[in-house]
This record gives structure tokens, sequence and C-alpha cells, in this order.
């Protein structure tokens, strides 16, 4: 039976990291964001966050979209820089007319930097961003 259950490919929505101005506050924060980069609206997108290593685990944040619509993007989360040392996992649930799809975005420890800035999609910023 497992055999005959199809998961499709997820395309088309990312998380990006972004280092931005917060004028609230006057600090360089980091945020998550989720970027839908598709023709088509996404609904019911269910995110579940959480950092971990060898040795340390961090509680799970969970947030919900009743809509993301077609090329654009929402915030997920702040995220302080000590949780860089771990391995960030996004898991993504959402639906794509009448199916579901599903996908775990990984940003392995210490690739969320500086460095590694590069422009996103959608968004005039520039990021950490996995596909």
């Amino acid at each position: 039976m497992k055999k005959d259950i199809i998961i499709p490919k997820v395309e088309g929505v990312y998380i990006a990291v972004v280092n931005e101005y917060n004028d609230i506050y006057k600090t360089q924060d980091w945020n998550a964001y989720i970027i839908n980069d598709k023709d088509v609206d996404i609904d019911t997108v269910l995110i579940v966050t959480s950092g971990y290593s060898e040795t340390k685990t961090t509680s799970l944040f969970r947030k919900k979209l009743d809509k993301l619509p077609k090329k654009s993007y929402a915030k997920i989360e702040l995220l302080q820089e000590d949780l860089f040392a771990l391995n960030n996992t996004f898991k993504v649930t959402f639906f794509e007319g009448n199916k579901m799809y599903d996908k775990t975005y990984l940003f392995r420890k210490n690739t969320i930097n500086l460095k590694a800035l590069q422009d996103l999609p959608l968004m005039e910023a520039r990021g950490v961003l996995v596909k």
C-alpha cells in the first residue's frame, strides 16, 4: 500500500533567513520567512521549526497561515543568533488545490551568517535561502 502513495515534489516554496533592521528596538535582527514563488495560492500552511545538535534540542515552534498568496512571502519567526550553532529545521506542510505537500528545510549549523547572504526571490532583501 505504501507504494501507492504519491507524494508530490515541492517546488517554488522556500525558506529564507534575513538579517534586517528593527526600527522599534534599533537592532539588526534575523527573521525567518516562507516564500511562495508559485503562480498559485497555497492554503493551510503549517510550519514546525526546531533546532538541534548532538547535545541540545530546542522546543518546537508552530505557525499556521490560512493562505499564502501566489508570488508572496510571510514572516515566520525571529531567530536568536545562539540558534545558528544548531541545525535548524523548518517542516512545512500545505495544500495546493486538493493535494497536500510536505517538505523539511534544513539550515545546517553555522550556515546562517552575513557571508552567506544572497538575493532572495520576491523580496527586496538579501538572506540565506534553502530551496
